[in-house]
């Protein structure tokens, strides 16, 4: 079966990005890295990772990105599929799906720094069948070593920090329930109290002390939602930094200069 990636490119707000407004483009994902748009660089990751591969994209018009080289060049060969983004991410999630289908890769058009061999990885370990959902993680020292600058902020945990690589997979439209966590914008580290909504009251009280390990944490969240919801680990932490403003722009075209 070939795999099938969803990549989000939506716009957040109507309100334009910063990043954006300084490369002088209509939207984030279009924004230039070592001198090629974010989105077409995730998007041709993705394309190399398998030839046979299903490429979805999710954006609320895709005239706005049709043009980017990468974006035509798929789409001309029938290789990818634009769907219409909606408002929430969780909602843009839900409506592809209707035409993506299952197990699905989920990413987003920011990931600059995503690799074909974390894909691979990711596309077993869900062929395993023992997970409904599988959230891509790595440790605080991985993302340091990679860069110094790379995040800020981390999920801490009983026995370390990790924060998430903007790499997930579904296994099936069970597995959906799991995006609900992403209904508040998914961005904990930063806005711990969305936990509460997320994930209720007792795992905030869990995240904020570190009372729970990584493992554990994941296994409060699948009884929570009903689904089997699993961390995969990586080592490579650049996979944990993606391009959400100046700083993380240029730290990713630092390591992407390194080659």
């Amino acid at each position: 079966m070939a795999a099938k990636i969803l990549v989000l490119a939506g716009r957040r707000s109507a309100t334009l990005d910063p990043l954006a407004e300084a490369a002088g483009v209509t939207h984030k994902c279009l924004v230039p890295v070592q001198g090629e748009a974010m989105v077409g660089r995730v998007l041709r990751t993705a394309a190399d990772a398998w030839p046979d591969a299903e490429l979805f994209l999710s954006v609320e018009d895709f005239a706005a990105v049709a043009e980017e080289p990468t974006v035509a060049k798929l789409h001309a060969e029938g290789r990818l599929t634009p769907v219409e983004a909606q408002f929430h991410i969780v909602d843009s999630v839900v409506a592809a799906s209707r035409v993506t289908g299952f197990p699905l890769i989920i990413t987003t058009a920011d990931n600059v720094l995503m690799t074909r061999e974390v894909l691979h990885r990711l596309a077993a370990q869900g062929a395993m069948g023992e997970a409904d959902a599988i959230v891509v993680m790595a440790e605080k020292q991985d993302i340091l070593a990679a860069h110094p600058d790379g995040q800020r902020r981390f999920y801490e945990m009983r026995g370390g920090g990790y924060s998430n690589c903007n790499l997930f997979w579904l296994s099936s439209e069970k597995a959906l329930k799991a995006t609900e966590s992403f209904r508040e914008g998914g961005q904990f580290a930063k806005h711990p109290k969305r936990i509460v909504k997320a994930f209720g009251l007792l795992n905030l009280l869990r995240f904020r002390f570190g009372l729970s390990t990584l493992d554990g944490m994941f296994r409060h969240i699948s009884r929570r939602f009903g689904v089997r919801v699993r961390p995969m680990v990586v080592t490579d932490g650049r996979l944990a930094i993606d391009v959400d403003n100046e700083r993380t722009h240029r730290v990713a075209e630092e390591i992407l200069a390194r080659g």
